[in-house]
Formats: structure tokens, C-alpha cells, sequence
């Protein structure tokens, strides 16, 4: 299924208010984890609460460890203090990768704005070197900007 096939189906996700928001990050997790054949692990980190750390939300995936991560460490931690995009084609070339699984070569981190506020982002790790590309950044702004709807 092509970006453009997905985001009407991510607009009915985000729109149905009778299912949780849980429930819907979850349901987003799962169609894009399905539906594109280089997203093996993808899931949400949010601000946990005033603290500088990000805490895992819903994913779909190997199980992981990283429950917690604090601003500024891994990838993910990067984009909590950088405020943008990071895509990084080979993880073992970044210092500062929090590695979840051996097999994971390249990942992907959009964040969230709720409010002109970080408060969040997608995470997704792919077992493919070097899949990522613009396309994917925009898709995936476009998905955060949708999340950012939903929990406004």
C-alpha cells in the first residue's frame, strides 16, 4: 500500500472517537507496521509528564527494553531536545544509538507538536539498510500532525 493509500485510512483512525486514544496509537502502529514491508518496529514515545524523559507508548514489534528514555540519549532522546527530524541510514555509524535489537539497521524519529510543544514522536526501526527516504518524512509528518489532532 502506497503513503497516499494510507492516510485516509490513518484520518478514519485518528477521527473515531469510539475507540481510546490508546487504542488508536496502537491501531496506527499496527497498519503501518503491516502495510510497509521495511517498518519492522514502530511505536510512540511521549514527554512523561514534567520530567526530561520520554516514555513508550503504544508499538507494535520485538518487545522492548527502552520503557524510559532520557532527553538527549539514543536517537529518540535527540529529537526530544532537537525538535526535529532524524533519520539515520545505518544505526552502528551513531555514538549515540540506544540499540534495541541486533537486528535493526537503520530507524526513523518524527516528532510530535501539540501546541508548538514537543510532546512526542513516532519511532521506527527497520531491518533494511538505508530504507528511509523523503517520502517517508513527509508520510510520517503527516501522521504525526494527524496523532497531534487527536490529543489536543
Amino acid at each position: 500500500m502506497t503513503f497516499q493509500e494510507l492516510k485516509p485510512r490513518i484520518t478514519v483512525i485518528t477521527s473515531n472517537n469510539e475507540r481510546t486514544v490508546e487504542e488508536r496509537l496502537l491501531h496506527i502502529c499496527e497498519i503501518l507496521e503491516s502495510n510497509i514491508d521495511y517498518y519492522n518496529w514502530v511505536g510512540f514515545y511521549f514527554k512523561n509528564g514534567d520530567k526530561d524523559e520520554l516514555k513508550l507508548g503504544p508499538y507494535v514489534g520485538e518487545p522492548t527494553d527502552h520503557t524510559i528514555i532520557p532527553f538527549g540519549k539514543g536517537i529518540c532522546g535527540q529529537v526530544a531536545v532537537s525538535n526535529e527530524n532524524f533519520v539515520v541510514p545505518d544505526v552502528a555509524a551513531q555514538d549515540n544509538y540506544i540499540a534495541c535489537s541486533i537486528t535493526v539497521k537503520a530507524e526513523i524519529v518524527i516528532p510530535i507538536f501539540v501546541n508548538g510543544e514537543n510532546i512526542g514522536q513516532i519511532d521506527i526501526d527497520s531491518n533494511t539498510s538505508d530504507p528511509f527516504t523523503e517520502d517517508d518524512e513527509r508520510f510520517l509528518e503527516f501522521v504525526c500532525k494527524e496523532v497531534a489532532h487527536l490529543l489536543s
